[in-house]
């Protein structure tokens, strides 16, 4: 960081702002492996307190291959860097989620899910996402994903990480599998109404098949206390 932005986070610090710093660690990358990725990403999360007088951090370990947050290795480094963190601090830490597959598809769904499963599970307070589609399509992101994400975090809660990891061994396999040929997805306007900005019949169906799928895997989401999209009674 320059001279630029150290002025810049004096400027944020005496005013008074709330300050978000992330930082996205490469698995694959310079830093190699899960362990030293892992350890990576709890020093610059350190760091952005220590150092850059952050609020609260926001994470997102990414895959060099794949170019997501939800593949086996980074969900590892995420789970693993925020359990140690938080069990030492009260530190407020986030994530932010980058499927590979496109909004009203299963597999979009799926990968959102995983990582909130995972994110809750590992002691996270904040979850930033979902940016479908890798995050880098026009239009390729939506409430739905969100919705997911919510409902699978609220239904992971308080249980024992043995149980979440038996569900992430059923779970994340069946979208890894699918890497090579994700489904491209559709675009916000064509799995949306854009007028009353409510999601289609097909893309409601989409997420009521992912929902038995998680389900089928283990995880309870009626402990969500929501019914779909139709209707959240938080």
């Amino acid at each position: 960081m320059d001279m630029t932005g150290l002025n810049m986070l004096a400027g944020w610090t005496v005013a008074g702002d709330t300050i978000m710093i992330e930082q996205m660690p490469i698995f694959g990358g310079y830093t190699g492996g899960v362990e030293e990725t892992a350890i990576c990403d709890v020093a610059t999360t350190l760091a952005s307190f220590a150092l850059f007088c952050g609020n609260f951090h926001l994470d997102g370990p990414i895959h060099i291959r794949w170019g997501t947050t939800m593949a086996k290795e980074t969900l590892q480094v995420a789970g693993w860097a925020c359990a140690a963190v938080d069990a030492n601090t009260d530190l407020l830490l986030a994530n932010q989620y980058y499927p590979i597959a496109g909004p009203c598809t299963e597999m979009c769904l799926l990968e959102t899910a995983a990582q909130a499963i995972n994110d809750t599970a590992s002691g996270r307070e904040l979850l930033s996402g979902s940016a479908a589609a890798k995050g880098v399509v026009q239009d390729k992101t939506t409430g739905m994903e969100a919705r997911i994400m919510g409902n699978a975090a609220a239904a992971t809660a308080g249980m024992k990480v043995s149980e979440v990891n038996e569900i992430l061994g059923k779970l994340v396999p069946m979208y890894e599998a699918h890497y090579t040929d994700a489904p491209a997805g559709k675009t916000f306007q064509e799995c949306y109404d854009v007028t009353s900005v409510r999601p289609t019949k097909e893309y409601l169906e989409v997420y009521d098949k992912a929902v038995a799928t998680l389900e089928s895997v283990g995880l309870d989401m009626s402990r969500a206390n929501c019914s779909g999209i139709r209707v959240c009674k938080n």
